[in-house]
């Protein structure tokens, strides 16, 4: 160092003696008086030159001193630092401030020396060599600081105003396991008011750490460092994302690991995967954008290219899910998952517009939108493949004592629940043709009514209990008692018009469908009665030919074979159960009476075996669903 500085003192020297030498040949040659003016003005304009020379060089001698002194006292700063193990930024505002001071004086002193000519051996390489070694020091260190904060100071959220509609559940294989009625959650309540117009954007960071981070941007930048910059902050903020997907208990599952889960666990993931779609992209990368530009907003593109570098990797996975999911296989229960997948993007399609709005970020949306489609198309198959399913529900075996099937239990709250989605569903069915069994001729008072009659919706739900009905009639003829085939259709028929009656179904059926079908199943009761008690009630007719005695007998042996069979029999419905119980008394109390009533001159007392009151008293155990047994003769 020694010997530099005499180095540069002896050519500092060395010029200024070339400089007297030509002011002395300068003065010597303007004493001749022989000289002419123009050659006199350039001897004049050359003096001048030379005094202005030994002025710029007496301010570089003096200026390096200054320009030296002012690295060490920098590099004193930064170097400091190096050996403490402590956090420059949690030592104080007083330290970091100091800091920043520092390797911007470093910055300065790199621009003032860039400003003078260079040599290979000369003092103000040797600085600026100097300067740029002092300069990296600081900047990674600048970078470790930056993380640190960025981790230190990152916030954790709950979601607030944001609605997440209920979801839900059906199981299903080939045989319609039978859905209790009870365990149907209730989604009348289910929003379909689409987008919330709450502001949801929250601070990831502490926002009194801002500053911080802005006036390590600034020097970074300054300093030729964006790069360097960018990468930690990219870094620092995706591991955060990657988190909070962690936190949403999102797995990182690959398209094949995610085709060979069980449905159970399937539908375990979409719904958290519904619920951390709508967090990420509504809040956090909203937040996430708000703070890129609250850092890098007066840097050019950059706070969008740090945003999108941050995000991309997560949303393409969330959507790489999605396109896992909708590749099938499009059984009954898929449905609702499908619809929630569809209806969480669908609700969310200006966020992402919003979030990634650059051309050059076009490629996001475009997987956004194409998942998009694929869900509606996934959602259409499998609500159409429903109605195939229940024609193609074949049984071999009558169901047991005429009751309710599965089948009209599953189908008729499936349809239930799916009006929850009639926006969404009307949407994506616009423009599927189905012929629809039971249009709607009426005008239904309300216009709400009738406008979901005539609704895409509509049209396939009512040709969807057309199908229902059709296999319901197979069914029934596999009953050998021709009576509980009648019993069979009134009991399930029944089922469908409550179904309909007590739900949002009725928008969407009218009152003519009710109408309609009260009178089907109205109309099996009817012929259950004349299959089953016209028969009975004729042998007690006489016909001339047949003994009282006989006729007693018969009679009684056959209400004795429908009791012993039809107490097994079972209308679920009490109501129901009562009114049947009620008509059949009325049909058969009233011609037994008379009966009795004609025979009692001529001894019949004697073959009853039953009064009317024990008749009576004996049908109220119709269709209770359990065997008893025969009372005892009135003797």
């Amino acid at each position: 160092m020694p010997g530099c500085q005499s180095m540069t003192t002896t050519t500092y020297e060395g010029e200024q003696h070339i400089i007297a030498a030509a002011q002395h040949i300068l003065k010597l040659l303007g004493e001749n008086k022989n000289l002419t003016g123009d050659f006199r003005r350039a001897l004049t304009e050359l003096d001048s030159h030379l005094s202005a020379m030994t002025i710029i060089n007496e301010s570089k001698r003096w200026g390096f001193a200054e320009v030296e002194e002012q690295l060490k006292c920098a590099e004193r700063k930064v170097m400091r630092w190096e050996s403490n193990p402590s956090l420059i930024w949690d030592s104080g505002p007083a330290e970091a401030s100091e800091y920043i001071q520092a390797v911007n004086e470093i910055h300065t002193v790199m621009e003032t020396l860039g400003g003078l000519p260079m040599n290979d051996h000369g003092r103000p390489k040797e600085l600026a060599f100097r300067a740029q070694c002092v300069q990296q020091i600081a900047m990674s260190r600048l970078e470790e600081e930056l993380y640190h904060i960025l981790v230190q100071h990152k916030q954790s959220f709950e979601p607030k105003n944001i609605y997440f509609p209920p979801s839900v559940d059906f199981f299903y294989d080939e045989s319609f396991v039978s859905i209790e009625d009870e365990i149907v959650e209730d989604t009348s309540q289910r929003d379909n008011s689409g987008r919330e117009s709450t502001e949801y954007t929250v601070d990831l960071i502490d926002p009194l750490v801002i500053p911080d981070i802005k006036s390590i941007a600034s020097v970074m930048f300054a300093s030729g460092y964006d790069r360097e910059f960018c990468a930690a902050f990219i870094g620092s903020r995706k591991e955060a994302l990657d988190e909070h997907l962690s936190n949403l208990e999102i797995q990182k599952l690959s398209i094949d690991d995610v085709l060979k889960l069980e449905w159970d666990t399937l539908s375990c993931e979409i719904k958290k995967w519904v619920r951390a779609v709508k967090i990420i992209i509504r809040v956090y990368l909203a937040s996430e954008k708000r703070f890129c530009n609250q850092i890098l907003g007066g840097f050019g593109s950059l706070d969008s290219y740090c945003f999108v570098e941050i995000s991309r990797a997560s949303v393409l996975y969330l959507l790489s899910f999605g396109e896992a999911v909708a590749m099938g296989p499009y059984n009954p229960e898929k449905l609702f998952r499908f619809l929630d997948m569809y209806e969480v993007l669908a609700d969310l399609h200006l966020d992402m517009e919003a979030l990634f709005s650059e051309v050059a970020n076009s490629y996001v949306t475009s997987e956004f939108h194409d998942l998009l489609r694929r869900l509606g198309e996934s959602a259409s198959t499998t609500f159409l493949k429903f109605g195939n399913a229940i024609a193609l529900d074949a049984s071999t075996h009558p169901f047991r004592r005429g009751e309710i099937h599965p089948l009209t239990r599953y189908v008729m709250n499936y349809i239930k629940t799916l009006t929850a989605y009639c926006d969404t569903l009307n949407l994506l069915l616009n423009d599927q043709d189905v012929d629809d069994p039971n249009p709607v001729l009426e005008t239904d008072n309300g216009q709400d009514i009738c406008t979901s009659t005539s609704s895409p919706m509509g049209c396939h739900l009512r040709s969807i209990t057309s199908t229902l009905e059709s296999n319901l009639i197979c069914k029934s003829k596999l009953y050998k008692d021709g009576s509980l085939g009648h019993i069979f259709l009134m009991n399930n028929i029944h089922y469908m018009v409550q179904k309909v009656k007590g739900s949002e179904l009725r928008l969407f059926f009218g009152d003519e469908w009710i109408r309609k079908h009260n009178g089907k199943f109205q109309q099996h009761a009817t012929s259950y009665e004349r299959a089953t008690w016209s028969v009975v009630v004729s042998l007690l007719r006489d016909d001339g030919r047949t003994s009282l005695k006989e006729r007693c007998r018969r009679f009684s042996n056959a209400f004795d074979d429908v009791y012993k069979i039809q107490t097994q029999w079972r209308v679920p419905d009490l109501h129901l159960r009562e009114d049947l119980q009620i008509s059949t008394s009325q049909k058969l109390i009233p011609a037994y009476r008379a009966f009795l009533g004609m025979n009692d001159k001529n001894g019949s007392d004697k073959y009853i075996k039953y009064t009317s009151d024990d008749m009576e008293k004996m049908l109220l155990d119709l269709f209770v669903g359990s065997p008893r047994s025969l009372r005892n003769s009135h003797r």
